[in-house]
């Protein structure tokens, strides 16, 4: 029998190359993603894809109804991945702009996440895989917003696993580093929606950081693309027993250990020239 499992923010990215990868693995995929026309793109790539909007409760409510019809009212796994990134400085992001990441980066989580433990508790197993970030632990100035929405992620994964153990539903994290997706594009859009650049403390910082956002590739040199997120997406759904945290790309596994290792002032020179 066919497992199954919703995937959060197919259109690009990891996300899509996930889908695809799942659904030629033999399982019964339920790409999600938050415009009808994405939805309709993967729809007639062969994937089974419902519209999913993180940031709409009742979008929420409505994917987990329409993946439950399609699953006969059993759920194997949830992955979720669906995020952006809200670029600029913290004093001169509004309010509205920070309770707008959060929306799509933790609370739509939260929501998703409720919404399918019953299913899970009651066939007495499931996995939930988190897509976090290697700014989930290590923070970098200019990206504030998605730090705090990530750390969250991170400290919410890890009480949601302390209160399962038992149950046979595990929780793994996933924390990329710099991976070659569309994100620079969706934060470049946030950035414009949100930061005023004129007048600010960080004008000529913004400058630079518009023409990072504006190129079509990362100039990372540690950048790896959104393929190498497969396999450990892959263990975490089958390992008998799955790590708690998948660490992809050289920075994030370097920082991880310069964040045990290091003092917070050291560790803060090194970030500060990393970001």
């Amino acid at each position: 029998m066919k497992k199954s499992i919703l995937i959060t923010g197919c259109s690009t990215g990891i996300g899509y190359v996930c889908a695809h990868a799942l659904h030629k693995r033999g399982y019964q995929v339920i790409a999600s993603c938050r415009q009808l026309a994405d939805v309709k793109r993967l729809q007639d790539e062969g994937l089974t894809c419902i519209q999913l909007d993180l940031a709409d409760s009742n979008s929420i409510n409505n994917a987990v109804r329409q993946t439950l019809e399609l699953t006969n009212g059993k759920l194997d796994a949830l992955f979720n991945n669906g995020a952006y990134g809200q670029p600029g400085a913290l004093e001169d992001l509004p309010t509205d702009g920070l309770r707008e990441q959060f929306e799509t980066n933790f609370f739509g989580w939260h929501q998703l996440v409720r919404a399918v433990l019953p299913i899970m508790r009651k066939q007495g197993y499931g996995r939930i895989v988190q897509n976090s970030s290697v700014l989930g632990f290590a923070a970098m100035k200019y990206r504030g917003a998605y730090n705090a929405s990530k750390f969250a992620i991170e400290g919410w994964s890890d009480t949601l696993r302390l209160e399962l153990m038992g149950s046979d539903i595990h929780i793994s994290l996933i924390e990329p580093g710099p991976i070659e997706t569309q994100f620079r594009a969706n934060a470049l859009n946030a950035f414009k929606r949100w930061i005023t650049i004129e007048g600010s403390a960080h004008e000529q910082q913004y400058r630079r950081q518009m023409d990072r956002l504006n190129s079509d590739t990362s100039s990372n040199a540690f950048v790896l693309p959104a393929e190498s997120c497969i396999t450990p997406l892959i263990h975490a759904l089958e390992a008998n027993k799955p790590k708690i945290r998948y660490r992809i790309t050289t920075p994030t596994k370097v920082f991880a250990v310069l964040k045990r290792v290091l003092p917070a002032r050291a560790l803060d020179k090194i970030l500060r020239r990393a970001a």
